[in-house]
């Protein structure tokens, strides 16, 4: 049952991280993403099978890239601490891998979109900030 929690949460911040890159800052539709976003993480929070979460640069050389017998460089799945484990699957959903595990290339590249991915959030919450101070809500 855990693991089905993760996997649809991750799915969910998956989307969400996805739809808020598609918008400018200050768009209306933000702060309801923002909003979901926090959830997520307070749940994750709250999932004490998942603390401590490794950071991201902690994740980056935390997990072995592998020659495999092909000659490509790969990651093992189980290698892989859960949540970034479960986020990686969220983010390469439909790629092609080896048997034996995932190309490293791709890996490399999750971590530099996720690296983007929480840029494009730290953006948006520093319009909803500038917003509500515009509007004195912010109170």
């Amino acid at each position: 049952m855990r693991h089905e929690n993760l996997r649809i949460r991750e799915a969910a911040r998956r989307k969400t991280l996805w739809t808020l890159a598609s918008l400018a800052p200050g768009h209306p539709d933000a702060p309801s993403l923002i909003e979901l976003l926090d959830r997520i993480s307070l749940e994750e929070r709250g999932d004490l099978v998942l603390n401590p979460v490794l950071t991201l640069e902690e994740i980056t050389r935390f997990v072995p890239i592998r020659r495999h017998p092909s000659g490509k460089e790969i990651v093992v799945e189980h290698e892989i601490p859960e949540l970034w484990r479960e986020r990686f699957l969220q983010a390469s959903i439909g790629s092609t891998r080896l048997v034996d595990g995932m190309y490293a290339t791709d890996w490399k590249k999750f971590l530099k979109e996720w690296a983007l991915e929480m840029q494009v959030v730290d953006t948006h919450r520093a319009a909803i900030s500038k917003d509500q101070a515009i509007d004195g809500s912010g109170d």
